[in-house]
């Protein structure tokens, strides 16, 4: 604890004697100044003990004295200590008045004792309390690596909540809890994922202080919600984790030396565990190559027990692209990885996430929460983009294929470009392979090169039509419909058949085509549809 006025008066060399404020001798002092100006306000910084001898005062006058101490408490004097038997032999009646009805402690200092004394006392005593504060902050430390190596990043958390005294939580990359201590705490940090969210978009290193509920759940304790701190881990770009610290009032500086020796200590496993990332991709490139390849046996023996897992179920292959390129320092495949690894640790799940490029390849399991978080982040960037409030760094394009085994991974690789392509197409952030096999082909035709084709290969029909001398493209479409059948054909337009028979025979001649071939009129039905679907 810091010197206080009370430790002051009773301390024995000094021999201080307390005349007014005795109600309020333990507030902290942070250090003692000896200042004879009638206004010594502009000098002091809050938290002084001021030591006078009225040399430039009239002690005596009750008005100046209010003046005088009543500016004092406005600048954060926390004690006055006034010298007797220099100036005054005793201190004045004025002073203790108006020293009394202010609240401000007034200390009497015997000839006997030199300002000198008290201001290497309270020198002392902060540098005791500082030395205090550095010794448990290394003891803080040593405590929390400790735990940290033992326990690993839960062990730390407890640690560290018990060095100051609250609560401790830990957020992955997406901004998930992992951990909390005590346990009750859990709730509290699931409170605070926005927090960590809007802390992610600053660069690295970020912190921040909020407030907390304030509110007792299940055992929690309320007041150590007051006051909680934010920090990013990690040394990158974007941070690979957060801390959470909440405590009952801002941190000392012993607890202060122990967050920040978690941070050191988590940023460290942080990293390291980035580096063990980074050999686990590059041995997930290589099973994704032997799968590709038609070799899920040499791909079974690479992935070990690494990967082994994912390999003996059901697997969806993703493929992600940045929707677009304009945005050179956008980072929308890291945001993805992040949320599609995070949801597969929260799950215990295997997955194998490979960059290949300008994009990424992910083998999940099939129904699991890696495939479940990459359709709610999509369907979460479709909704901004929707409502306006997409950013074009986190704009993706994402395709999925069907179930597939390691023996067909080559055919589902094949099925997420397909359905990738088709949502770049469609102006979409997701599609699966299964919509397109499931669905109807109509939606494929929503393409520029398929409605550039339909309307050149109808062009010379839609022309003839305009000039008045007959229906050929409604003809064509009513008999298409009919699969050829003239009176059915014929009925739906409201002509006769030889109307028809000789409309036909005009779209023939202008197409140079048959309509005999089973190919020309699947073409001609494309393009109608294609063309109607405008």
């Amino acid at each position: 604890m810091p010197p206080t006025l009370a430790s002051l008066v009773h301390h024995s060399a000094l021999k201080l004697t307390v005349r007014a404020g005795e109600d309020r001798l333990d507030v902290p002092v942070r250090w003692a100044h000896v200042s004879e100006l009638a206004d010594p306000v502009p000098y002091m910084e809050g938290g002084e003990l001021l030591l006078i001898t009225a040399l430039k005062l009239d002690a005596e006058d009750p008005e100046a004295m209010r003046r005088y101490v009543k500016r004092l408490v406005g600048a954060g004097v926390v004690g006055l200590g006034f010298a007797v038997g220099v100036n005054y032999d005793d201190i004045p009646k004025a002073l203790a008045d108006a020293a009394e009805q202010e609240g401000l402690p007034l200390l009497e200092v015997p000839r006997r004792t030199p300002f000198l004394a008290i201001s290497k006392a309270v020198s002392a005593a902060i540098a005791a309390d500082q030395y205090r504060a550095v010794t448990a902050g290394f003891a803080a430390q040593r405590e929390l690596t400790k735990q940290a190596l033992t326990d690993g990043p839960e062990g730390l958390l407890a640690a560290l909540a018990a060095q100051v005294d609250g609560w401790a939580a830990l957020y992955d990359a997406s901004g998930a809890v992992v951990a909390t201590a005590p346990e009750w705490a859990g709730r509290r940090a699931a409170r605070l994922t926005a927090e960590v969210e809007r802390l992610r978009e600053r660069p690295a290193p970020a912190s921040v202080v909020v407030g907390g509920t304030g509110t007792a759940e299940n055992g929690e304790s309320a007041e150590n919600a007051d006051r909680i701190e934010l920090h990013t881990l990690g040394t990158g770009r974007r941070p690979r984790a957060a801390l959470a610290v909440g405590t009952a009032a801002a941190p000392g500086t012993a607890e202060r030396y122990a967050v920040h020796s978690a941070i050191a200590l988590l940023t460290l496993t942080t990293e390291r565990s980035r580096s063990l990332h980074a050999a686990e991709q590059r041995i997930g490139a290589a099973v994704l190559r032997m799968l590709l390849a038609g070799e899920p046996d040499h791909a079974r023996a690479v992935a070990g027990d690494l990967y082994g897992e994912l390999l003996d179920a059901p697997f969806r292959v993703i493929v992600a692209e940045p929707a677009s390129t304009a945005d050179p320092d956008g980072d929308a495949l890291g945001l993805f990885t992040e949320v599609v690894e995070a949801a597969a640790a929260r799950s215990g799940e295997a997955v194998l996430v490979v960059p290949e490029g300008e994009r990424l390849v992910v083998l999940a399991a099939d129904g699991g929460a890696a495939v479940a978080a990459c359709a709610r982040y999509a369907t979460a960037l479709e909704g901004a983009r929707a409502n306006g409030e997409g950013r074009e760094d986190e704009e993706l394009v994402v395709g999925l294929s069907a179930p597939a085994g390691p023996i067909a991974a080559a055919a589902a690789y094949k099925q997420a470009e397909q359905a990738l392509s088709v949502a770049r197409r469609r102006g979409r952030v997701f599609v699966e392979h299964e919509q397109l096999a499931a669905g109807s082909v109509l939606p494929l035709l929503a393409d520029d090169a398929v409605k550039a084709f339909a309307d050149g290969l109808l062009r010379a029909l839609h022309e003839h039509d305009a000039t008045g001398r007959g229906d050929l493209v409604a003809s064509l479409r009513a008999w298409l419909s009919r699969h050829g059948q003239w009176d059915a054909a014929a009925a739906d337009l409201g002509v006769h058949r030889h109307t028809l028979r000789y409309r036909m025979r005009r779209v023939e001649e202008i197409l140079g085509r048959s309509l005999d071939d089973p190919d020309v009129r699947m073409e001609l039905w494309l393009a109608l549809k294609a063309t109607s679907a405008d």
